[in-house]
């Protein structure tokens, strides 16, 4: 699985370049904190899937990396994906590193 460091997420950002981001949070964690990024729970990731780019970087981001992790694996191998990123660490590592 690809990865991407919060550092690399925020010169993405930063740059205005051409990516997704996906909170696969729930709406109730997204509505404390987010990185303004399309919130489609984890729950909701394969039926939803028609919302997930295919033509661009995708980075994929949860609380810590593991529940965007699990969600990447299940759109790689049930739907082709190629081009998705987890966020390494998730929200808490941009917050402890970045901030809000």
């Amino acid at each position: 699985m690809k990865e991407i460091t919060v550092q690399e997420l925020k010169k993405l950002k930063d740059s205005n370049a051409d990516f997704q981001l996906i909170d696969v949070r729930e709406e109730h964690e997204f509505d404390e904190a987010n990185l303004n990024g399309i919130l489609i729970p984890m729950g909701e990731a394969l039926e939803r899937s028609a919302e997930i780019a295919k033509d661009k970087q995708v980075v994929i981001h949860c609380r810590s990396g593991k529940r965007s992790a699990t969600v990447i694996n299940a759109l790689e191998s049930q739907q082709g994906y190629t081009n998705l990123y987890n966020l390494k660490g998730g929200i808490l590592a941009y917050i402890e590193e970045i901030g809000l």
